[in-house]
């Protein structure tokens, strides 16, 4: 027998509802929208007093300038990239032409080198 009286038994709770209270469920996506707000629009920032624009995977300006720089700036400044890149790259080809070339005197030195014969060389070396 306990010392307190009786045993400790919580009562049951009652099974809950599986449908939900609320009728949003039943609602389409616009309405959805309307009623609850849900169209946020494209999203903006104001970055060191600049305000962009998230569109098309990209940030835009705003005021239709690009970090201070107007779009007549910004699209001489990727001419002027293109032209660099495609300087760098014809450099790249000369230079690895002239290694080629560098190469090929190198192994035509080395075998005439190596077809001599040692004897000769060490001679030519010691008696002068």
């Amino acid at each position: 027998m306990p010392l307190f009286g009786s045993t400790f038994s919580p009562k049951k709770t009652p099974p809950r509802k599986s449908a939900s209270l609320s009728n949003l469920h039943n609602l389409d996506r616009s309405t959805r929208e309307v009623e609850l707000g849900l169209d946020y629009g494209t999203p903006t920032m104001n970055l060191a007093g600049q305000s962009l624009k998230f569109e098309n995977g990209q940030w835009i300006a705003e005021s239709g300038i690009s970090g201070g720089v107007d779009r007549r700036e910004a699209q001489r400044l990727r001419r002027r990239n293109q032209q660099l890149e495609e300087e760098n790259n014809l450099l790249r080809l000369k230079v690895d032409i002239l290694l080629d070339m560098v190469r090929k005197v190198m192994g035509r030195a080395a075998s005439a080198f190596l077809a001599q014969d040692p004897c000769e060389s060490f001679q030519a070396a010691h008696t002068s």
